[in-house]
């Protein structure tokens, strides 16, 4: 194994990690289910930092090891668009990594700090869309009176708005202050 590609899968590995760490510190916002939390951020930044695989991949991981450690599951479907899906999607941060890179080797933190909220909002939105098919499919019961559509949508919002914009600053803070993390070591 060439030293670039163990380098790839050790980061994934402590990615994950970190990414289970900064979520059951998270800011518990509701009883059945949703926090405010960092654990986009490792997604994001191995997405930024390796591309969509590498981003793909630890959200993956972190999704499954949520699940290790006793996820809310009810359903199986429910589970996997919960986890797996709602996790993994964020590393699509990465389709806008080559843009993060170009501006990184231009020195231009504005462009960097666009591309980063970019790509972050993309994959805060993905997962938003993920957890909110859930609730409307699996979670109608809570939406009572109300129309389940707009009680998923309002209810996933409170926690992943705060959560994208939280993440989004945070890698800004990073790579504009760092941008070295862009650039794997050979």
């Amino acid at each position: 194994m060439d030293k670039k590609k163990l380098l790839f899968l050790i980061e994934i590995a402590i990615f994950s990690a970190i990414g289970l760490i900064l979520d059951q510190l998270s800011f518990k916002l509701w009883a059945q289910g949703g926090s405010i939390s960092l654990v986009m951020v490792p997604i994001v930044l191995m997405a930024f930092r390796w591309g969509v695989s590498g981003g793909l991949i630890t959200g993956f991981l972190i999704g499954l090891l949520q699940v290790a450690m006793g996820a809310s599951i009810f359903t199986p479907i429910q589970g996997f668009i919960d986890y797996f899906i709602a996790f993994t999607v964020v590393g699509l941060a990465g389709v806008v990594r080559h843009l993060v890179f170009a501006a990184s080797k231009q020195l231009n933190k504005k462009a960097m700090t666009l591309y980063i909220v970019l790509g972050t909002t993309l994959g805060g939105l993905l997962r938003y869309i993920a957890h909110t098919t859930a609730g409307i499919v699996f979670f109608g019961e809570y939406a009572g009176d109300q129309n389940v559509y707009l009680y998923s949508i309002i209810y996933n919002g409170t926690y992943m708005l705060p959560a994208t914009i939280l993440t989004a600053v945070v890698a800004v803070l990073l790579f504009t202050s760092a941008p070295r993390l862009l650039q794997q070591q050979n």
